[in-house]
């Protein structure tokens, strides 16, 4: 994340630490402070039948790879409202969600200077009908023993490496 250069609140020129991008700037002109914080994102593990719903992006960055349906929450909005909302965005799929988070991991936006903190949930789908929607270019049920190798974002490989990793637990009981 890139420091400010002006304060939001007053336009007044903000001091930065070229050594630390990422530290809080205070605006001594009206004293507001800016935290650059990571974005929180939301998603869902939309799995049947030991296939899991993965959607193509259709922007970038990544365009053309293969995504976990979520994207960024909406200000005050709990995590697991965010998750539904944009399945049902992406999707047009109705999804019931485990209560807790299937994982939470820390990554960045692509090439940019953002970080984001994702959260993803364990979901079924409970209704609509599957379309591409938003910025999904298709959608595809691929098997957890054969995901696609263009996966975008490392946070969303992790995940479906510890979804496969459980999946497979569960199978051998």
């Amino acid at each position: 994340m890139s420091a400010f250069t002006y304060c939001p609140n007053c336009a007044a020129r903000l001091p930065s630490d070229p050594s630390n991008p990422h530290a809080p700037q205070s605006c001594s002109f009206c004293g507001a402070t800016y935290y650059h914080n990571s974005k929180p994102t939301a998603g869902a593990l939309i799995v049947r039948d030991g296939h899991i719903l993965l959607a193509e992006r259709a922007i970038e960055p990544f365009r053309g790879w293969w995504d976990i349906p979520g994207g960024f929450l909406e200000p005050g909005e709990h995590p697991a409202d965010g998750a539904r909302r944009e399945v049902l965005e992406e999707t047009g799929l109705q999804i019931e969600i485990e209560d807790s988070p299937f994982a939470i991991l820390i990554d960045r936006y692509g090439e940019s200077e953002d970080y984001t903190l994702n959260v993803y949930y364990a979901a079924r789908v409970i209704g609509g009908d599957a379309r591409p929607a938003d910025d999904v270019a298709s959608l595809r049920w691929f098997s957890l023993d054969s995901l696609p190798e263009r996966i975008a974002f490392d946070h969303a490989n992790e995940v479906l490496r510890r979804l496969v990793e459980s999946w497979s637990k569960r199978s051998s009981e």
